[in-house]
């Protein structure tokens, strides 16, 4: 059974299908894992240096610790609401979506999947970059499988 897609975007379906479905073949430690990656790598997509954010450092590493059973849930969703208040404090709609891709990533610790909510919120922040350019909504749904591939 595949996830449902939560926001509204456009993107290369078939290529979302054969992600979400390692995705579902993957335990929550290895889906968190590829999940802070993505995140990562869609901030530098954005050119928003994530260690300049103290919410951004802390919820990497509560995420980290979680995936070493170092963390409790309650710490997981805690330093996640915290990100999602700094992406509502956003101006700019782009960074607004990158921050959330974040912010659904380290909630991955807490719930498997928000990984995939994290994954479409990628799609979302590239399609605001580049105007819904589907050639690139495609290469980003790759660079997420090829990823994705590496922590199944």
């Amino acid at each position: 059974m595949s996830t449902k897609v939560k926001i509204k975007i456009l993107d290369n379906s078939p290529l979302r299908k054969q992600i979400d479905d390692l995705y579902e073949t993957m335990d929550q430690v290895s889906v968190a894992k590829w999940s802070l990656s993505l995140a990562k790598h869609i901030l530098e997509t954005v050119g928003i240096n994530y260690e300049s954010y103290v919410e951004l450092v802390e919820g990497f590493r509560i995420n980290e610790l979680w995936q070493e059973g170092k963390a409790r849930m309650h710490d997981v969703r805690q330093i996640g609401f915290s990100i999602h208040r700094l992406a509502r404090e956003c101006d700019s709609e782009i960074q607004k979506t990158a921050l959330r891709v974040v912010g659904q990533a380290v909630g991955s610790g807490h719930m498997k999947e928000h990984a995939m909510i994290a994954s479409d919120y990628a799609i979302k922040t590239v399609g605001l970059i580049t105007s819904n350019d589907i050639g690139a909504i495609t290469l980003e749904r790759e660079w997420q499988f090829n990823e994705i591939k590496k922590y199944s």
